[in-house]
């Protein structure tokens, strides 16, 4: 998953998919990973108020560290997902020419329609769990192409 400064949206993703893959016997499947675009955070934990909504629906992101989107991801992994647009823009601009790594927005690729995973950073708790909602909602339409080998 891909945002801005990993510290809110993309570790709520990493944590949750990997949350939901393991449930459903399929954490061996897929690697799962979250970085930014940006490099303010770099090193640091989850928002506190992110690491709490997520632990309220018992997925703990707490170890996580935010990393850059480098080069070499674009290789590594087969799909980046990004919570918004510009996000979106942001990392196809960096692909190399060379990769074959689908970048595509989060819901969109979960079939969700084409609409941003709202970035709950400057909002209120309720602006946490509405963007924790729509990204569980995701990861369980990825959990399904995942099983069906949809990707």
């Amino acid at each position: 998953m891909v945002c801005l400064g990993n510290i809110c949206r993309s570790p709520t993703a990493e944590g949750v998919l990997r949350a939901r893959l393991t449930q459903a016997g399929l954490a061996d499947w897929v690697h799962v990973d979250s970085v930014g675009t940006g490099d303010s955070h770099v090193g640091q934990a989850p928002d506190s108020r992110a690491i709490a909504c997520a632990g309220k629906h018992d997925v703990d992101i707490s170890m996580l560290r935010a990393r850059r989107l480098t080069l070499e991801d674009f290789d590594a992994f087969d799909v980046l997902l990004c919570a918004d647009r510009t996000i979106l823009h942001d990392a196809r601009i960096r692909k190399p020419r060379t990769s074959h790594a689908q970048v595509e927005l989060l819901l969109e690729w979960a079939g969700m329609g084409k609409k941003d995973v709202p970035d709950p950073y400057y909002g209120s708790t309720r602006d946490f769990e509405q963007a924790f909602k729509l990204i569980d909602n995701a990861a369980s339409a990825i959990v399904e192409r995942v099983r069906e080998r949809r990707f």
